[in-house]
């Protein structure tokens, strides 16, 4: 019998399954969703879950993804949090954003805050799976006819930016200060000191340029969906 010697880049070659995160809350979607990355890539390994914090445990418990596909409107986070507070803990990471929400300022927003792709949930499934192997083959897929919006909110751009620098703890502080939680809950929350939460909430106020929690509250609210606004208003 003959072995054929197996060098480092021949190892290197070896074609890994494809793996994939995706985060929906609709069983519906998941199915479609699945059944979509399945047709593009057969063999590729594919985890589910139905909220933020599950994929958070999902990765943190070993999970090793060439692609996150999530949905915006997502339990327990509003707006464009989830994807902030996802880029910021996984910055290699990539997420496209799968929702139904398919309005140029949702999508320049998503991309603004980091996002690898758009794929609109209005799509038949050829469009799905072409969206899917294009964002795989490192193109940024965006919905057919979309064009950046010819005016972009300038406060919001700016509010973005803002929270892109918070940490990954501090945007989980944030999230908790909207929620209307005191330090000491804050503190019970996440397992540690009164003392390091202060020191959060003063990085959050700093790096905001705001001077109460309040004001960081109003200033996180601005960045939502469409339909989180008063009156429907879809600016």
């Amino acid at each position: 019998m003959i072995h054929a010697a197996v060098g480092r880049n021949d190892l290197e070659n070896l074609t890994m399954p494809e793996s994939f995160l995706v985060v929906d809350d609709h069983p519906l979607f998941l199915d479609a969703m699945k059944l979509a990355i399945h047709t593009a890539f057969p063999e590729a390994n594919i985890s589910e879950a139905d909220s933020l914090s599950g994929a958070f445990q999902v990765i943190e418990d070993g999970g090793n993804f060439d692609l996150v596909l999530l949905d915006l409107n997502m339990p327990g986070t509003r707006g464009f949090e989830g994807l902030l507070e996802l880029r910021a803990r996984y910055p290699k990471l990539p997420v496209v954003i799968v929702s139904a929400i398919d309005e140029p300022d949702t999508i320049h927003r998503a991309m603004t805050c980091g996002a690898s792709g758009y794929i609109s949930k209005a799509v038949r499934k050829p469009e799905l799976v072409g969206a899917i192997q294009g964002v795989m083959n490192g193109e940024v897929c965006l919905p057919a006819g979309y064009s950046p919006p010819e005016s972009v909110d300038g406060g919001d751009a700016g509010t973005i930016a803002r929270l892109k620098q918070l940490t990954p703890q501090q945007l989980r502080v944030l999230n908790m200060l909207k929620q209307g939680l005191l330090n000491k809950q804050i503190a019970h929350e996440l397992s540690v000191g009164e003392t390091t939460v202060k020191a959060h909430v003063s990085e959050i106020l700093r790096k905001l340029g705001v001077a109460s929690r309040t004001q960081a509250v109003i200033e996180v609210s601005k960045v939502t969906l469409p339909e989180e606004r008063p009156n429907g208003s879809s600016g």
